[in-house]
């Protein structure tokens, strides 16, 4: 999967039907960290949770409080810190060819100068709420298995 640089947020939302309309509902930890700003217009890529026909006949009443506990779990914070070393293996590329590695909670981190299979250290030298850039550091060889 491809990551655009200008990714903004990144969160899990459910799509609810409202009088003749669909909406999707920002967590105000955007609007209040600042990630996105209330009244303005912004592109939307939705991703498929590839949730099976049984799932999608639950009513919304009956996902919500799960819907809940993931945004308390998300209202953590980044599960990196700025400064912070971490070992990463490097999955997918980005549209400019930046690496593109997951950490905890499927969190992103984007690594210039990698391909698909590396396994680096890197050191996070700016993290957002959404996503971390960093800087490889340590070049590790492959493991044949």
């Amino acid at each position: 999967m491809d990551i655009s640089e200008t990714l903004q947020t990144l969160y899990t939302a459910t799509v609810e039907h409202d009088d003749g309309s669909y909406q999707i509902t920002v967590p105000e930890r955007e609007i209040a960290t600042g990630t996105l700003t209330e009244g303005e217009t912004y592109r939307v890529a939705l991703i498929s949770t590839a949730a099976s026909d049984a799932d999608d006949t639950e009513t919304t009443d009956s996902m919500q409080p799960a819907d809940h506990e993931d945004q308390q779990q998300e209202y953590e914070g980044p599960p990196v810190e700025e400064g912070e070393q971490r070992e990463v293996e490097i999955e997918n590329l980005g549209e400019q060819g930046d690496g593109i590695a997951k950490v905890e909670r499927g969190y992103v981190v984007i690594v210039p100068e990698t391909s698909v299979g590396d396994r680096v250290t890197v050191e996070m030298r700016q993290v957002r709420e959404n996503v971390a850039f960093a800087d490889v550091v340590d070049r590790n060889p492959r493991q044949e298995v």
